[in-house]
């Protein structure tokens, strides 16, 4: 943090900026300590906390809007990508369209305080086509929550957050190892546990060739299309003879599938 106060203090508004469109855009640059820094720094007079509010929200609706154009043109396939290059792609899309099918452009309010959601609720608005400026309100408005929270907390506890860059730095090189060996730990936990997860899906997967097979050698099959609503809604099209279940409901209601046929399953 003590180097993060000396580094705004000699580049001021324009790193500001430019870190939170980078962040914002999906690279894993963490802007939080940055927005409490630049609140600290605006505490002690340093920086305006009226500009600093103007530039990060600025710099996240820009990015936000990036995505959301994404969205409208390339459709269910942006958030299919985001989630491709996520720690935990089984779950991100089903994850994110309940929270956004539950809120809808409420979501935005809050998105950038959920880990995940931040990044992929922007494109999810324009796949889902919602109107331009009720996208650029919420998103707006959700954007000057989030920085005035994390401005606010730096503006009003300056002087320990001071105190605190200085303990850190005491630290050294030590803490970057400490950090940079809980963030490898963690990223080989979720590794190891997806490694574990794909070798046990191969067991019962079928290709879409071999299901085409059955299909045209008139097999008697079950398939059931279990993608969530809004993953229909933005691409109907599905495999023919198949019934639609909510993945929920087939856990709480699996006596419907029947024990004399082979049951095959998918979703997005």
């Amino acid at each position: 943090m003590h180097r993060t106060l000396e580094f705004l203090l000699h580049h001021g508004y324009v790193v500001l900026l430019g870190w939170v469109f980078v962040e914002q855009v999906g690279l894993p640059l963490p802007s939080m300590p940055l927005l409490l820094a630049a609140g600290a720094l605006a505490g002690t007079g340093h920086l305006s906390f009226f500009a600093s509010l103007f530039y990060v929200i600025l710099a996240a609706v820009a990015a936000d809007s990036i995505w959301y154009q994404l969205g409208r043109r390339k459709g269910i396939k942006i958030l299919q990508l985001l989630c491709k290059i996520s720690l935990e792609p089984d779950s991100c899309v089903r994850r994110t369209e309940g929270v956004f099918s539950k809120q809808g452009a409420r979501s935005l309010l809050l998105a950038k305080f959920l880990p995940g959601l931040s990044t992929v609720a922007p494109p999810l608005a324009g796949i889902f086509h919602m109107r331009p400026r009720r996208f650029l309100f919420f998103d707006a408005l959700g954007s000057f929550l989030w920085a005035g929270t994390f401005l606010g907390l730096g503006y009003i506890f300056s002087g320990q957050i001071e105190r605190v860059a200085e303990h850190l730095a005491a630290l050294g090189g030590w803490l970057l190892v400490l950090l940079l060996g809980a963030l490898a730990a963690y990223i080989a936990h979720k590794f190891v546990a997806r490694q574990r997860f794909l070798r046990e899906l191969r067991i019962s997967r079928i290709t879409p060739e071999e299901l085409k097979e059955k299909l045209d050698a008139g097999e008697e099959l079950v398939i059931v299309d279990l993608r969530h609503s809004m993953d229909f809604e933005a691409d109907p099209e599905t495999i023919p003879g198949a019934f639609r279940m909510d993945s929920k409901e087939l856990e709480e209601k699996s006596d419907r599938l029947p024990r004399d046929r082979e049951v095959i399953l998918y979703c997005t």
